[in-house]
């Protein structure tokens, strides 16, 4: 448990629920994942990810909270992880929906000078944590400080009883995922 419990990424998660779903407990452990089933799949190259039924075009703009350590930026991102615009939604991108909101946030049109510290601070994001209490799952997103590959390292379930479960990859096969878009 001190693995996952000691990365920033876990931090994250921690204060996304406890800042935007306060009557959900916050995992108490972590399990390995037994079995995966749908819409969570485990893929060898990034971790865990999601397989929507449909891209979600029409999904409301979620709650966001931009948190910042040193030089580092996580994103805590709250609502239908249908908004990322995906079938797939898997490490790669939701590093980079978490930087287009990043983005998003700061920039103002009205104000040139917005721009660059937009462009940096979503250049800077290496965590993304996706929490949809509907779906009832969550990613968590992150960049490997020494390859600087993406992964999903983690998912949640929201379990009936609002509590939340954490997994990590137990050694399971990956599963092909396959996207007709």
């Amino acid at each position: 448990m001190g693995e996952v419990t000691d990365r920033a990424v876990w931090r994250l998660l921690v204060k996304g629920i406890g800042m935007f779903l306060p009557a959900w407990e916050p995992p108490a452990e972590v399990s390995e994942a037994a079995r995966v089933g749908l819409p969570v799949f485990l893929s060898a190259e990034s971790g865990f990810g999601l397989h929507l039924r449909g891209r979600g075009t029409g999904a409301a703009v979620p709650e966001r909270e931009i948190y910042s350590r040193g030089q580092s930026i996580g994103i805590v991102v709250v609502g239908s992880v249908a908004a990322v615009g995906s079938r797939v939604v898997d490490a790669p991108r939701l590093l980079r929906y978490g930087r287009r909101l990043t983005f998003e946030t700061i920039f103002n049109a009205a104000e040139a000078e917005s721009v660059a510290p937009a462009v940096r601070a979503s250049r800077a994001v290496e965590s993304v944590i996706m929490l949809d209490p509907v779906v009832g799952v969550g990613l968590c997103a992150e960049l490997d400080p020494d390859t600087g590959q993406a992964g999903c390292p983690l998912y949640v379930r929201f379990a009936s009883g609002r509590s939340v479960h954490a997994y990590v990859p137990g050694g399971l096969p990956a599963q092909p995922v396959r996207s007709q878009t």
